[in-house]
């Protein structure tokens, strides 16, 4: 299917690795102009160098989102690099690494934890809104989480701020409703990445169901059903995330905002 974002320009924040890697990858596939960020220049330009060398169009932009000079300045970058954005994609953020309880959380890990899923996104956001709406035309997608809706008796803080990016997006999806800009947020579930393939590895191992060097099926069949009952039976892949969000990007899907579209294999209860 041909998505239309030839010749849309996207800035899909924390795309260095991950999530946000296989979203610029797709976008770029779809021959959209992909604006790869994050933190560490290297690792953001061997990503963009690749999808260059496949075909594909793609810059880079650097920056910490928990800085206002640090956004003002990677905008600027984008804009002068590729043009008006039309599509922005809020990947960047996540846990942090937070193990805290209710036993021992602190306010702090809260405020981090606010600035680094939901200011981040909010600071990028407002300057590429105006013009978007301007243009009539945009697209933001803000990556949430099962977490919002599904919250553990850990990491509390991860799950209010991605609570908090859910309501971000019904209000912004209200207010520029009328504008040609839609509003949506993915909440991945279980997802393969490097750092869950290492930490089944580990438990299989733990746990004596499978030797760390198995195949990846049996290693996922073993260990899946001790973290979540997925109805599907298995793991998500990020090329699953990253087709959701390119159809959400496309004007094809023009007439879907204020959704938060989850991508779990069917754990969430929610209707």
């Amino acid at each position: 299917m041909d998505l239309r974002l030839y010749g849309k320009k996207a800035l899909v924040t924390g795309s260095s690795k991950g999530i946000g890697e296989a979203i610029a990858r797709k976008l770029a596939l779809e021959k959209a102009t992909v604006i790869v960020h994050g933190r560490d220049k290297a690792q953001a330009e061997k990503v963009a160098n690749d999808i260059t060398a496949q075909g594909g169009h793609a810059y880079v932009v650097v920056g910490d989102l928990t800085r206002d000079d640090d956004v003002h300045r990677l905008i600027e970058n984008a804009e002068k690099l590729a043009g008006s954005i039309d599509i922005l994609v809020n990947n960047a953020g996540g846990s942090g690494g937070s193990k805290e309880n209710w036993e021992n959380t602190q306010a702090a890990s809260w405020a981090s934890a606010y600035d680094r899923n939901v200011l981040a996104a909010l600071r990028v956001t407002t300057r590429l809104l105006p013009n978007m709406r301007q243009a009539k035309w945009g697209r933001v997608i803000n990556i949430s989480s099962l977490a919002a809706t599904m919250a553990q008796p850990t990491a509390p803080d991860y799950s209010a701020s991605k609570a908090a990016i859910n309501a971000m997006t019904a209000s912004m999806a209200k207010a520029v409703a009328t504008d040609g800009v839609t509003v949506n947020a993915v909440s991945p579930g279980t997802i393969h990445s490097s750092a869950l393939d290492s930490r089944f590895r580990e438990v299989a191992v733990e746990r004596g169901v499978a030797d760390k060097d198995a195949p990846w099926e049996v290693i996922e069949r073993a260990v899946l059903p001790m973290f979540a009952q997925v109805p599907v039976g298995r793991v998500g892949r990020l090329d699953e995330i990253a087709d959701a969000v390119a159809f959400l990007a496309s004007p094809l899907a023009g007439y879907i905002t204020g959704m938060n579209l989850r991508i779990d294999g069917g754990l969430s209860p929610c209707l």
